[in-house]
């Protein structure tokens, strides 16, 4: 079973984006509740009454009313200028806000009291007020800002001496409980940014450091942080088992379970250990915190009776927790785990009905979790709980209390703007109910303002950690495509519509917009913290398909169905510009929709119909290939649409692909006499409003060509020589004189990055093995190696660090890549592939899907160049033209040889 245990924390702080539920916060014992002692000199009588009053009603569990008691205090100690004690109420108060989720008032007075420290010139209560700092970044989402406090490392060995961590290691005599307490706040942020291996490291220090001193609270604290930790390891190599299994290749995916089930085992052993130390010493919450991160492991492995006792007992340890932000949230987790009754669940989704009855345990909990957050004022956590009730209403089918609570939710999350991260769930949950209701007017009104909030979170999106990035698929993505059946739906299919560019939308436009949107979203979430997307074209799908005589194909995956959408630029009589417009639902046997999963089957038996070989016979019709699935794939896509491209006199097609099609090269398809590319020039993009579409001057081209020969070996996997990579660098040379070539041990990361910040080049060649996956930084190309230096990863990311650093004074109008590999069946992967050339910063990518190692690879790239120095063809024409010259050879007609090769962004 694979059961994600993200799910039941990522919606409470900012629910796609800002995952944290129950954060372990490694409180430090010196700020713990009461904070003074009786050497402090009280100013006067009545603040010191205050403070103790506040202390009182603290562990009484009654937040608000020690809040008000300590702000009294903390306006005496400020008007008789005790700096000591105006930071220690600061430091009360900071806990209290805490307490009841109120991040950013928390984050002002730990502020306050580092400011206090500072001005005292205490340099220990400095570093543990940065400490603190950082996990309120933390709890806001902001584990970038925490890490930078924690550390602002200047290398990988030691922290900035203005950091906590900095700060807390240069005291003169040793401070073990902030430095266990900032090691763990840093293994916490750097999990929470998607980077568990950083994070394990850390909290192993961190929990060498606990035992030493031991002290209970800090070996509770940091157990669960590594157990945390060790399940984020687990559930990435859980989803490398997927991506596997994707692409068949079953026994590197077992290899990943067994790693992934060891990381689980150890992950528990450390949370029981957690559990254990916490209920010896009376900490309900620590125990609950064990629990709630052990769960998702017992329902992993099976272990039905383990689940169902830590379930009861967490159900009863929130009974006894005082009002508080901690409540909520448990509470909202543990209702979902109890809904939980089928144990042949295999992949949870956000939304996702795991029953349709509602037990009476969930939604008691739920309905004690509103009250709570009632009670505390915390407007977010009561938006969740609200929220989280009638996603069960709707599941049992009673859509009437189900759209009732959710629009309480909505109200509840729009009332503060701390809150309002969590309204696009509740948006999107009352579309889905409208559509149950079938009412289409108003679920497309909610799916709308669902991704309207969803663009003001743009750019939270860009930070959020990889974990969290993963699960747009589950709580980002089907919003759009729920969106695009529901308008498309509305309309009728084979009809050929004409639509002015400017000023006039119907709803297969919409769909084309909302899709580029998805589409711009998508490359963000997977190139992630790195990625820097700008549309180039602020306009609609109908503008910018005029700005060619291309004709945009768009293709479109639903669950339950598949669609295909044409956009063909034209004039009117009076000669305005239009766009003609059809679409299409993809039909099988008996009339029927092809399904999704039907979809990708076909192409991936299409695409690897194309990498094999075996039946390649020099001579034979098509080279020995098999076009069976091309000639389906044809009918699908390109068949319905024929007339009205024969009339239009459409000479380029341009694909902007969804899901799995991007893994399928288009100039194979097969009408029944001839491919595809035989008739039309071909390219794709991942988006028209990422795609320049500039033409440019052909003048004085000349390129950096770099390549390896030789063998290589990277993290222990070994790449054969590429033979044919040394002719295919002299064919660059030749044909434009003045390139220089970087070869074998010249090609480094180094040396590609000092040529090109000294020279201009606007081709960049790079005939190297590479590999696109479903992780953006597990993409990379490799590079030579010397005896000082083996062969290195030069990732994706990195090269678009180097190319964008020259980009902006001398853009690279084309990047080829002509060894690459992308595996089949991985559309993440081939995701990759189609987002380079709005990642890297150049104007177009000439890229290989697989890798030829074949003189063919030096023929069709010589024919392109060729082509490229004509400037009376387009980009799209030239690789048309060299792939026509590969397929009327005998030797290489097979499209093993020449379809492989896309053009990627500009075709003009």
């Amino acid at each position: 079973m694979f059961l994600d245990q993200n799910i039941f924390r990522k919606r409470y702080f900012l629910s796609l984006l800002f995952a944290i539920g129950l954060v372990v916060s490694l409180t430090l014992e010196y700020s713990n509740i009461p904070l003074f002692n009786s050497a402090a000199i009280a100013q006067t009588q009545s603040a010191e009454q205050q403070m103790q009053q506040g202390v009182d009603r603290y562990s009484a569990g009654d937040f608000e009313a020690a809040i008000t008691s300590w702000q009294s205090a903390l306006a005496a100690y400020q008007t008789s200028s005790n700096v000591g004690r105006v930071a220690i109420a600061s430091e009360n108060l900071a806990r209290a806000y805490q307490a009841l989720g109120q991040t950013s008032e928390e984050l002002q007075y730990w502020q306050r009291a580092g400011s206090a420290y500072q001005q005292l010139g205490d340099r220990l209560q400095v570093g543990r007020m940065l400490v603190e700092q950082a996990q309120a970044h933390s709890r806001l989402g902001q584990y970038g800002e925490a890490v930078t406090l924690l550390c602002n490392v200047p290398s990988e060995t030691v922290c900035a001496q203005n950091s906590a961590l900095g700060s807390i290691e240069s005291l003169p005599d040793s401070d073990q409980i902030g430095e266990v307490a900032a090691l763990g706040s840093l293994g916490d942020a750097y999990r929470l940014l998607g980077e568990p291996d950083r994070a394990v490291p850390l909290l192993n220090r961190a929990l060498m450091i606990a035992r030493e001193l031991q002290k209970p609270d800090y070996l509770v604290s940091t157990l669960n942080s590594l157990g945390n930790a060790q399940v984020s390891l687990a559930q990435a190599d859980y989803r490398r088992a997927v991506s596997s299994r994707q692409i068949e290749e079953e026994q590197e995916a077992e290899e990943f379970e067994a790693r992934a089930q060891q990381f689980d085992a150890e992950a528990l052993k450390h949370l029981q250990e957690s559990f254990s130390i916490a209920q010896v010493n009376g900490d309900r919450s620590g125990q609950l915190r064990a629990l709630v991160s052990a769960l998702p492991i017992y329902f992993r492995f099976g272990q039905t009776a383990e689940r169902a006792s830590a379930l009861q007992e967490a159900i009863s340890l929130i009974a006894t927790l005082p009002p508080a932000q901690e409540k909520v949230y448990a509470s909202i987790d543990i209702a979902r785990f109890v809904q939980l009754t089928d144990d042949s669940v295999t992949l949870l989704t956000e939304r996702q009905c795991v029953s349709q009855t509602i037990d009476p345990q969930a939604q008691a909990l739920l309905e004690q979790a509103i009250a709570t957050a009632q009670q505390i004022a915390n407007l977010r956590a009561k938006s969740f709980a609200l929220g989280e009730l009638g996603h069960l209403y709707e599941c049992q089918g009673n859509y009437e209390q189900a759209l009732t609570l959710t629009r309480q939710a909505q109200l509840t999350a729009d009332q503060e703007l701390g809150a309002r991260d969590s309204l696009y769930l509740w948006q999107w949950q009352a579309g889905r109910i409208f559509n149950l209701q079938g009412k289409s007017t108003e679920a497309i009104r909610a799916y709308e303002e669902s991704l309207d909030t969803l663009d003001a979170l743009r750019e939270d999106i860009l930070t959020a950690g990889r974990d969290i990035q993963f699960d747009f698929r589950e709580t980002v993505e089907p919003i759009y495509r729920e969106l695009v059946k529901l308008r498309l739906q509305q309309e009728q299919p084979s009809v050929l519509t004409s639509v002015r560019s400017q000023n006039e939308e119907n709803n297969v436009s919409r769909v084309l917009n909302t899709l580029d949107t998805l589409k711009l979203a998508e490359l963000q979430n997977y190139f992630g913290n790195d990625c820097v997307l700008t549309a180039l074209n602020e306009v609609d799908i109908n503008s910018a398909s005029n700005v060619s005589d291309a004709a945009i194909f768009s293709t479109v995956l639903l669950n339950d169905r598949v669609a295909v959408i044409l956009n063909i630029p034209t004039q009117s009589i009076t000669g305005e510009k239009q766009t003609l417009q059809q679409f299409e639902w993809i039909k099988g046997e008996n009339n029927s929709y092809v399904s999704q999963d039907t979809a990708t089957d076909v192409v991936n038996e299409y695409r690897k119909g194309l990498e094999n070989l075996i039946d390649s016979i020099p001579g034979a019709p098509l080279g020995g290939y098999d076009p069976t699935l091309a000639k389906q794939l044809y009918d699908w896509i390109i068949r319905p649409f024929e007339s009205v491209l024969e009339q239009n006199e459409v000479q380029t097609l341009v694909f902007v692909q969804d899901g799995i099609f991007r893994s399928a090269p288009m100039a194979a398809l097969y009408n029944g006499n001839q491919f595809l590319v035989e008739k039309y020039a071909i390219a794709v993009t991942p988006s028209l409003r990422l795609t320049d579409l500039e033409t440019t001057d052909r003048q004085q081209l000349r390129a950096l060509a770099l390549g390896l020969t030789q063998r290589a070996t990277v993290d222990g996997t070994d790449f054969p020589a590429l033979r044919y990579v040394e002719s295919e660098l002299q064919a660059v040379q030749e044909i434009f004189p003045g390139s220089i070539e970087l070869q074998d041990e010249n090609f480094t990361r180094e040396r590609l990055e000092q040529t090109l910040e000294t020279d201009t080049f606007p081709i960049v060649h790079i005939a190297t093995h590479g590999e696109f996956s479903a992780e953006a930084e597990n993409a990379f190309l490799v590079t030579g190696s010397d005896p000082a230096q083996p062969n290195q990863k030069l990732t994706i990311n990195i090269l678009d660090d180097i190319i964008r650093q020259t980009s902006s004074r001398n853009p690279i109008e084309l990047l080829v890549l002509s060894a690459c590999r992308t595996a089949t069946g991985d559309d993440r992967a081939a995701l990759g592939l189609a987002g380079i050339a709005a990642q890297a910063g150049a104007r177009r990518v000439l890229a290989s899907l697989w890798s030829i190692n074949d003189q063919a690879t030096t023929e069709i790239v010589s024919e392109f160049y060729q082509g490229l120095v004509n400037p009376n063809i387009t980009k799209a024409q030239a690789l048309q033209a060299a792939q026509k010259v590969l397929i009327e050879s005998e030797q290489t007609a097979h499209p093993f040889f020449w379809s492989a090769f896309i053009l990627i962004g500009n075709w003009l």
